[in-house]
Formats: structure tokens, C-alpha cells, sequence
């Protein structure tokens, strides 16, 4: 096993949206990151990546170009010796020993699934980008399905789309997916005034509960306007291929669940000999330093932060708690250590073309500005001015021109040579 040391004395496990910034915030100090990916995702531009508003390669963030002053190993942290302070990783090139000065651990979040019948099987999840360009695929295959069904029964199971979850990351998804099948259908002479049916499901009592009510009674209002189903106080009991069966009895024929019903933190933290709570994530002081190591520190979805803004709340996994975060784990590796303190400027969604809510700094906003705020926010953190530059030439693009339907299936399952 070959052994080296971490650019900088820093190591950073995990190239996601908080341990990108890490890197990024430390500037030339210089850090090595270990992660899988070459790139961040962006993800609150992942609705609109699968819905084809924007160009996928678009939300996603080169790490070297992102981070300059840092060192990328592309691959997977195993095992952490905390006494020796080195990091066995797993690598395109073989086993490597890093060895650090200080680690920052910041492995995210996986998708939550529940032990539900058929879940596994026959739903789509929506957490990276491939499951976003895979979900724009199986959307336009359904219209392809519908387009030549012979029974009406078949027709309507094809173009039933069940979400299930109504945080964030489902109402944003079905808003721009639904969408795309309205501008598509144009060109599905057999579907012109075919019945679409969406349907949104949460066990809590209102959609998007985590924002201010009247925000919240809003974007259900939009979204009862186009035609959408919600079931609130409802869970999904089982997924079969062709139906879904919901807690309240209903059994909807369709060949579409998304599954968006949260996030936990990734399992391999529980394989590295932190300290976790009862939900999996790293314990972390109010400093970001995990509890029982000097030199180790945690940071975003993974970790259960403090707040000194919030007292006894922890920050919740999203992308503006990460990016704070970041910024103050920098400064405290740099040498001034001090608490990691923020209060959220606000929350902002987006419902679809022109449409979204945002809740800045008290000034709750709604309509055609809280779909320009949101997008402005979202503009305001993503990461490069070339992403930036490309992000609103997409916007502006998707104005004058209408939406491509296009599959990108065949995108990486290159034939083989010699096949006809």
C-alpha cells in the first residue's frame, strides 16, 4: 500500500457540497479530497436538470476547477487509524495511507428508504444526477407507452405520476416534471387531450412543512390548480409494477413512484469509529470538532451540528447550513477557532415555470418574485462564474424556445464493437 501525505495537512473525506467548500474555503492552504466523483452536485437544480430546463453537466461542479489549491484522490475512504491520523482509501490506482494533520469528514446523505413492499423493486429515487436523467427517461418513455396503448385503462396507468414525499425536493421535482410532460405532449398527437393525473403523498398534514404555513397553503394551492392530487396524513403501504397502494386504502394504477421522503446519513460513517447519534450522524462540538478527537471534524448532511443561533436545534441537511458551516470549519483549521454560529436568511422553492415561494429574512414572497428570488438565490450559491454564465444561458434559452424531449438513455452504454 502506497503512503502519502494530505496536501496541507488536510484531508477531506467526501467531495459533496460541504466538503467541496471545505477545500474551497481554505484556499491556498491546500487540502487533498478523497471522493468517488470527480465533480459536486449542485442539487437544488436537480428538478430542473431532470426536466430538461437546464443541461446536466450544468449543475454539476468540477472539483479541480472548483477547488485549485487542492489535491483530488479519486476513490473511497475504508478505515480510519486516529492514532497514527491516516486514512486507508480505496483508489482507481489501489490502496493508498493518507495521512493528515487535520480530517474533515463529510460524507452526506443517502436516500431514506423504508422497509415498504415493492419499494425497492419497482420505485425511483431522486437524490443524484443520474436518478434525475434516469426518472426525465422513464417519464418520456411513459409517454411513448401511452401513445400507443390500446385500451383507455392503460393509457390513464401510464400517465398517473405518484410522488411520494412533499418536502423540497418532491413538490420541485413534480413541478418541473409535470412540466415537461405538458410541453411534450404536443407532440404526441394521440395524447392531446389525454387526462394526466399527479398525485403527491406525505404523512405530515401539510406540504412543506418546514417553511411558514401561509408559504406552505400557497404552493398547495398552485399545485391543486394544476390539476394535482395531494394526500396529506398518508403514507405508501406497497408498490407493485403497475400500482401503488396508499394508507388510506386508495390503490392507484401506475408505472411512476417516486420515492422523496428524506434523506439519512450515509452508512459507511457507522464503519469509521466515530461517535454517532441515534439517527447515524457524527456527534460534533460546537466547533465542528467531533467529540473525542482533536484533529477530526465533521461537517453537512452526516453530521448533527449545534447552532449557537438556534439553541437546542440541530441545522437541518440543507445546502446554505452546509455552505455556513464550510466557511466556519475553514477558519477554525486555519487557527481561529471559534463557534459555528448562523441564522437561515430564509427558504426558497420554486413550483414550476414562473411560479415559486420564498421566505427572505421575514419577507414572505410568492408567484412570479418568489420564482425570480429563488432562482437568484440558487444563481447567488452555486460555485464558478463559468457555472454561473452557463446556468442562466439555459435560462435564458428555455424562454424563447420550448423544452427538449429528448432520451439520454443511450448516454453512457456505448455499443459494443461490432455490433450492428
Amino acid at each position: 500500500m502506497s503512503e502519502r501525505e494530505a496536501h496541507g495537512g488536510t484531508l477531506v473525506v467526501g467531495g459533496g457540497f460541504a466538503g467541496s467548500y471545505v477545500a474551497r474555503c481554505l484556499g491556498k492552504r491546500g487540502a487533498t479530497i478523497v471522493s468517488p466523483e470527480n465533480s459536486m452536485l449542485f442539487t437544488p437544480l436537480l428538478p430542473e436538470a431532470a426536466s430538461g430546463t437546464l443541461e446536466p453537466r450544468h449543475v454539476v461542479v468540477p472539483l479541480r476547477v472548483m477547488c485549485p489549491h487542492a489535491e483530488l484522490v479519486l476513490g473511497r475512504a475504508t478505515a480510519i487509524d486516529y492514532e497514527r491520523r491516516g486514512v486507508q482509501a480505496e483508489t482507481i490506482a489501489g490502496p493508498v495511507d493518507l495521512r493528515y494533520r487535520d480530517l474533515v469528514v463529510a460524507l452526506g446523505s443517502i436516500s431514506r428508504a423504508l422497509p415498504i413492499p415493492g419499494l425497492a423493486d419497482h420505485a425511483l429515487g431522486f437524490k443524484s444526477l443520474a436518478d434525475a436523467i434516469h426518472l426525465r427517461n422513464h417519464v418520456l418513455r411513459r409517454l411513448e407507452a401511452a401513445e400507443v396503448a390500446t385500451t383507455g385503462a392503460h393509457r390513464q396507468s401510464e400517465l398517473t405520476f405518484v410522488f411520494v414525499g412533499a418536502g423540497y425536493a418532491g413538490v420541485e421535482a413534480l413541478a418541473e416534471l409535470s412540466d415537461l410532460v405538458r410541453d411534450a405532449l404536443r407532440y404526441y398527437p394521440a395524447l392531446r387531450h389525454a387526462q394526466q393525473r399527479w398525485v403527491l403523498v406525505d404523512a405530515a398534514p401539510k406540504i412543506l412543512s418546514e417553511i411558514p404555513s401561509r408559504l406552505g397553503d400557497y404552493a398547495a394551492e398552485q399545485l391543486i390548480r394544476r390539476r394535482v392530487e395531494i394526500r396529506v396524513e398518508t403514507t405508501l403501504d406497497s408498490v407493485e409494477e403497475d400500482a401503488a397502494h396508499l394508507s388510506n386504502g386508495e390503490r392507484i394504477p401506475t408505472h411512476t413512484v417516486v420515492w422523496t421522503a428524506g434523506v439519512k446519513a450515509n452508512p459507511v460513517l457507522a464503519r469509521l469509529g466515530l461517535p454517532l447519534d441515534e439517527r447515524g450522524r457524527v456527534k460534533v462540538d460546537e466547533t465542528l470538532r467531533v467529540e473525542g478527537h482533536e484533529h477530526v471534524w465533521a461537517l453537512g448532511d452526516g453530521a448533527r451540528v449545534p447552532n449557537l443561533a438556534t439553541p437546542g436545534d440541530f441545522d437541518p441537511p440543507t445546502s446554505q447550513h452546509a455552505l455556513r458551516q464550510a466557511r466556519r470549519l475553514a477558519k477554525n483549521i486555519a487557527g481561529d477557532r471559534q463557534p459555528y454560529r448562523y441564522r437561515m436568511l430564509g427558504q426558497v422553492a420554486t413550483l414550476g415555470r414562473y411560479k415559486g415561494i420564498a421566505d427572505v429574512s421575514g419577507l414572505r414572497l410568492t408567484g412570479f418574485l418568489g420564482w425570480f428570488v429563488t432562482r437568484t438565490y440558487h444563481l447567488y450559491q452555486l460555485p464558478l462564474l463559468s457555472r454561473k454564465l452557463r446556468v442562466v444561458a439555459d435560462w435564458t434559452t428555455s424562454l424563447f424556445f420550448r423544452r427538449d424531449i429528448v432520451e439520454l438513455s443511450m448516454l453512457g452504454h456505448p455499443q459494443r464493437l461490432g455490433d450492428g
